[in-house]
């Protein structure tokens, strides 16, 4: 059976609906979730875990051919990568991945898998590409959400672009749509708020509850009192703990967490608010509620009369005059979650524009980057009551299909008729009109809400009626009618009907001047960062560094567009994006509605595939040509396939390159050549296969060249080898000639002494006549630290001439590369006395595993004799960062550690920051670094022999040990011995202080010697709590507490009353507003 489940739908011998259905069925059955339609991609979501996306299957599918392994979303990654670098039938351009299907399909998942993948194929071993991967599940917490259709649903939509110099990644770009901002304050039943409040309260420590403000989960309005059983929100607290770890490692700084954090934490304490008109018709907050007040002003950092005063009146300047208008209760509750609303809106894109400023790329502009683009975006929807996100939704929706259609269908058979190829034209279910009824200026929906939207007085049903007037005779619009102001667009997917309640209010989303002016104000800087922001006609949040004045910025000009108007303008940017690149589709079916695994809807399945046009899809895949180069661009890539330079680009000559190949099926047109999808692949490998035959070329020719040099090389140092041999053998044959002299000259018998006449005194000679002249010898060749630079056995066998002559080429270059690495070194320390000591210390003294400035070299033989698992670390001599050398099976590996920009820790390609070194090191103690999973087991000692006894490197706490540190430096040099080890040279000269001698006789660096002086001590007791301190807060944490306690006294004193009144237990917080 499953030999009969082909895995390309476009080769289907019978095209139908029910043989479409049963194949795609068959696969699900047999979990092959993907099949190809030509070069698509149809994914029916499993809704369960698969081992097809274990790494070993992500290896498989790197610079794969299609046809060799099954379909997979690995593969579309691969295909868009390869595609971008030029390695398939077309040059390098850029790309785009387009995610389609209804919530709950599965595109959030795919895009993570793209995403992973494709960092996989541009592994460099930078920490970018963790940071990008890290950017989803931030993304997730703060714009997903549970719905009746999808346990997380995302309620923005997003376009990621990654940016490439070769085949590196850069950078990257999120661009984010519409997110629904009213989930904040409403849920329908069934539903959840965004999952971050319920990871926030389920992972937070009760001591940072206390510090932001945060009470039991079920006090609250905005969560609807409702929370997870235990389970759940065991899930939630780990959940919350990755969220944290995403933050630190793009970049986010800990106040700004904090600071994040107690807004959110302000945004639940102001749904508590509640009002009621008192004797004298004023309006007042509800007896009880007042700590909610002062509580949601000192976590928005704000006056609490300021913020009542918001909340229950509105100030407007006329002819210069303040007029203030009292709110009735329910423009009061509106004005609450208006300001909810907007402060999370605020933080959404405040967390965007963070994470765009983090990943941006850090190339010269001149620069050109290659980039491939990944949508994900909501789903389409039909709920119960749809509302304005809903509407916002399908148009998007609209659009991407009318891209596919366009694409797919359109803009190819057109070219067949431009061209007079011989066609059968498929029809197909355009969805134009449905987009003209939307965006069509002045009279489409968009517009005619633009217009309603201006009018103080203009209520919902206006609107409607308005619609029903102008559309009354359109296709795709129907009228309802009821009292309710409804309306229906029949969609590409089918009828929805929609609740036009609130459409005019969250179209205008205005902000009142007061209360813009009092946040700007707030003594919280994010908050005030975030209120004075400008949005661009994207609806993109722009923050500024500073403070400003509120009448010299350009925020009402730029405030005055629409959310519809933003909406549609950012939907025309993104196409825009699309159609300049090449697209490659991922169509996700959702298999039944109840989310359960090996279960499909069959009826379901079938509508999935009719609105998203597959049928005709597979079709015009089947019979039609997807690859349409011209002449020029096809001659122009494939003229090495003949190997005949200079060979002029036009038809004759693609002619000619075609009939050198086998390929069958394609057709030429007027001005550009027509090919199936497979015909890429096909040609890719007939490139591959050249490319791979110069290859050998290459590395033959390179041997030659390579051979005759050493050759060359080896006879030169075989003739000086001769020469110098010659020359110590007639060295040998004078040396004995004169030895034979001597001994002839003592043989001589004695004579009589003859008195020699008068000298004068002569200088003597240097040497005497017995010296013996030595060959010069040159320096041994050091042992290599590389294969690549290994010496041979000749290198100190050249004449002394060659060598001098070496030597004086590269003196200079050596005298610069040495002057270089000093100061890159004196900054290294530098960057450590100033920002690491205090930080690496604990009771005065560094960790035993620590070994400061230490070469390579030197940190290997430390552990050369060690068992698995040892480790040290040691400060890098020519950047700011740390080393980690960790003892392995068979070699020594060295791990970097690098210090981000928030000061967090994190070794390279890992996916955890920490927000100290010894953190790190205790973390992987546990928890093995990968790629090889290695646990951190023995930390090596200072010295070679025992473990720590450097006596240098603790500071002694104690009264006793500060007397005992007395001794003097010259006893303490005795003790160590004359012979110092090379780590302790390194480690004093590390902390020797500016002006003193580095000689061990002299003094000891005061950092690593015992501390000899109460002083020091109260110093390092000192500098410990200011490390304490330092861990930042909420500006106004102790007005915080004390209005959490006013709360908590005034829940239990209602709680008593009930228990005594009723002896009926409390019942949580229930919403009574709409």
């Amino acid at each position: 059976m499953e030999e009969n489940l082909p895995d390309d739908l476009a080769n289907l011998s019978e095209l139908d609906e029910k043989t479409l259905l049963e194949v795609l069925t068959g696969r699900f059955t047999h979990s092959h979730v993907y099949t190809y339609i030509g070069d698509i991609l149809v994914a029916i979501n499993p809704f369960k875990y698969l081992s097809i996306y274990e790494k070993e299957v992500s290896e498989r599918y790197k610079c794969h051919e299609k046809r060799s392994l099954p379909p997979h979303i690995f593969a579309v990654a691969d295909r868009a990568y390869q595609s971008m670098l030029g390695r398939l039938a077309a040059g390098p351009k850029n790309q785009c991945i387009v995610i389609s299907g209804e919530s709950g399909a599965g595109k959030t998942e795919s895009t993570k898998l793209l995403l992973r993948h494709i960092m996989e194929l541009c592994k460099a071993n930078s920490q970018l590409e963790q940071q990008i991967l890290q950017v989803n599940p931030l993304l997730e917490a703060f714009g997903n959400t549970q719905t009746v259709m999808n346990d997380n649903s995302s309620r923005f939509g997003k376009y990621i672009q990654l940016r490439f110099q070769n085949s590196s990644v850069r950078g990257a770009k999120i661009n984010e749509y519409l997110l629904e901002k009213s989930r904040v304050v409403h849920q329908e039943e069934g539903e959840q708020n965004f999952h971050i409040f319920y990871f926030m309260l389920a992972g937070i420590s009760c001591e940072d509850k206390e510090i932001y403000g945060l009470l039991d989960p079920t006090h609250y309005r905005y969560l609807n009192g409702r929370f997870g059983q235990e389970d759940v929100v065991q899930s939630w607290r780990v959940k919350y703990a990755k969220v944290c770890n995403a933050m630190d490692m793009v970049g986010f700084e800990e106040q700004e967490k904090v600071d994040m954090m107690t807004i959110l934490a302000g945004i639940l304490s102001l749904g508590n608010i509640t009002f009621e008109t008192t004797d004298n018709d004023v309006l007042n907050v509800c007896e009880g509620l007042h700590g909610w007040l002062k509580a949601t002003a000192d976590q928005f950092g704000v006056q609490e009369e300021d913020l009542l005063k918001s909340l229950t009146c509105t100030t407007s300047m006329t002819r210069g005059e303040a007029i203030q208008r009292l709110h009735n209760q329910q423009q009061a509750e509106d004005a609450r979650d208006s300001i909810a609303k907007l402060a999370y809106g605020r933080v959404f894109g405040w967390i965007v524009s963070k994470i765009n400023e983090q990943l941006a790329p850090r190339v010269d502009r001149d620069v050109e980057l290659r980039e491939i683009g990944i949508l994900d975006i909501f789903g389409f929807e039909n709920f119960a009551v749809n509302r304005f996100e809903q509407l916002c939704i399908n148009l998007a929706n609209e659009q991407l299909q009318y891209f596919f259609n366009h694409h797919i269908f359109l803009m190819e058979q057109n070219e067949y008729k431009e061209e007079g190829i011989t066609w059968e034209t498929i029809t197909y279910k355009d969805n134009k009109p449905i987009l003209h009824l939307f965006l069509t200026k002045p009279i489409g929906i968009l517009s005619l809400l633009d217009e309603q939207s201006t009018f103080p007085q203009a209520t919902d049903r206006d609107f409607v009626d308005k619609l029903n007037s102008k559309f009354k005779a359109a296709p795709n619009f129907e009228v309802v009618r009821n009292h309710t102001p409804l309306f229906t667009i029949v969609h590409y997917a089918g009828k929805v009907q929609y609740n036009a309640s609130g459409f005019l209010e969250k179209n205008r989303d205005t902000i009142p001047a007061n209360i813009r002016e009092l946040f700007i104000n707030s003594v919280t800087p994010l908050l005030s960062v975030l209120f004075a922001a400008t949005i661009s006609r994207t609806g993109t949040l722009m923050p500024r560094k500073a403070k400003f004045q509120v009448a010299d910025d350009n925020f009402n000009s730029t405030r005055k567009q629409s959310v519809g108007s933003q909406f549609k303008h950012s939907l025309a940017v993104l196409i825009e994006k699309m159609f300049a690149a090449s697209p490659h589709f991922v169509r996700c079916i959702k298999p039944n509605r109840s989310k359960r695994p090996d279960q499909l809807d069959s009826e379901l399945v079938m509508d999935q595939l009719r609105y998203n046009g597959l049928l005709e899809t597979i079709r015009i895949r089947r019979d039609g040509f997807s690859w349409r180069p011209t002449f020029r661009e096809f001659a122009e890539r494939y003229t090495i396939l003949l190997l005949k330079p200079d060979l002029p680009a036009n038809k004759e000559s693609c002619m000619s390159i075609l009939d050198n190949t086998e390929l069958s099926g394609w057709k030429c047109g007027s001005s550009r050549l027509f090919f199936k999808y497979r015909h890429q692949e096909e040609l890719a490998h007939l490139l591959e296969r050249l490319g791979r035959a110069a290859l050998v070329i290459q590395k033959n020719y390179h041997a030659w060249i390579c051979r005759r040099k050493y050759l060359a090389l080896a006879a030169l140092r075989r003739q000086a080898k001769r020469e110098r041999e010659e020359k110590e053998r007639q060295q040998l044959v004078q040396e004995m000639k004169r030895r034979l002299e001597v001994e002839q000259e003592n043989l001589r018998p004695e004579s009589l002494p003859v008195p020699s006449p008068r000298m004068m005194p002569q200088p003597k000679p240097r040497s005497g006549p017995g010296s013996i002249t030595k060959a010069p010898q040159l320096a041994p060749v050091p042992f290599p630290r590389s294969k690549l630079f290994e010496a041979s056995p000749f290198d100190n066998e050249l004449n002394e001439k060659v060598h001098l002559d070496v030597s004086q080429v590269l003196q200079t270059i050596d005298e610069e590369r040495i002057k270089e690495k000093r100061l890159k070194k004196t900054n290294t320390i530098r960057w450590f006395k100033e920002t690491q000591v205090r930080k690496l210390t604990r009771d005065g003294s560094f960790p035993s595993w620590f070994h400061g400035m230490i070469s390579r070299r030197q940190a290997e033989d430390l552990l050369i004799d060690k068992p698995l698992g040892c480790f040290l670390v040691r400060v890098g001599q020519s950047r700011e960062g740390y080393i980690l050398t960790y003892r392995g099976a068979n070699r020594c590996r060295h791990y970097m550690i690098e210090m981000q920009t928030n000061g967090k820790y994190v070794i390279r390609g890992e996916d955890r920051a920490h927000s100290s070194v010894i953190g790190l090191i205790q973390y992987h103690a546990h928890v093995g670094i990968k790629p090889f999973l290695e646990l951190l087991t023995v930390p090596c000692g200072q010295m070679c022999e025992q473990e720590s006894d450097y006596e240098e490197l603790k500071a002694l706490t104690s009264s006793a040990s500060v007397e005992k540190s007395s001794v003097s430096a010259e006893e303490a040099d005795q003790e160590m011995g004359t012979e110092l080890n090379k780590v302790h040279l390194q480690m004093q000269r590390l902390f020797l202080p500016p002006g003193q001698n580095s000689s061990p006789e002299h003094h000891k660096p005061p950092v690593l010697k015992r501390i000899s002086d109460r002083r020091r001590l109260v110093e390092a007791t000192e500098m410990e709590r200011e490390d304490h301190a330092s861990r930042p807060f909420p500006r106004l944490y102790s007005s915080i507490r004390l209005a959490m306690r006013e709360i908590q006294q005034h829940v239990q004193q209602s709680q008593d009353q009930i228990e005594v009144s009723s002896n009926k237990p409390l019942t949580s917080w229930k919403r009574t507003d709409a």
